[in-house]
């Protein structure tokens, strides 16, 4: 009986294991920006909001650097923003000038001497508020990733028959959610 009795456990943590849901990945690539909050389900008190309510973006519409938290590179040209989770979103930006030039920009704008990530492909970040393990997904943070690295020709411009047709360095821009 024993034997038949282990049988059957067994059986049941792996038919639960099985009928678990399965996670969904983030970050979500080509998600819309939020256009407009949910309406409430019912009347509710009037409530003075504590942070102001996050700007949305208009399709095509680059985001500003009071929207991002963080000053950009004056050359940037705005490419796309992905959802991040937890309310917080990618944004990423092309750049013409080396990837050393803009770590340099960085360093002297942000005041701050940033973090290598990787020497190869060589990544930067500089953080640029503090993390909140319970309200978001990332860091707030500026990282700057060299796409020329390795002999490779850049990040390919996602506009068709745009200049540049690609971009040596990439700047990506996580906000901190508000």
């Amino acid at each position: 009986v024993l034997p038949y009795f282990r049988g059957a456990l067994l059986s049941l943590v792996v038919v639960t294991g099985l009928s678990a849901q399965v996670p969904q990945p983030f970050p979500r690539p080509n998600t819309p920006e939020p256009r407009t909050p949910p309406a409430p389900a019912a009347p509710a008190a009037p409530v003075a909001p504590a942070v102001p309510a996050p700007a949305t973006l208009a399709e095509g519409e680059a985001p500003t650097e009071a929207m991002l938290g963080a000053p950009l590179y004056p050359s940037a040209v705005y490419l796309t923003s992905y959802d991040a989770g937890r309310g917080q979103r990618f944004y990423l930006f092309g750049v013409t000038v080396p990837y050393e030039d803009l770590v340099t920009y960085y360093k002297t704008v942000l005041k701050q001497k940033g973090d290598e990530l990787y020497s190869s492909p060589p990544t930067y970040q500089f953080d640029t508020a503090r993390f909140r393990d319970e309200s978001m997904a990332f860091a707030p943070s500026v990282t700057l990733k060299d796409y020329t690295w390795g002999g490779s020709a850049g990040f390919p411009n996602p506009i068709p028959g745009a200049s540049p047709e690609r971009f040596p360095s990439i700047i990506q821009v996580v906000p901190a959610p508000r």
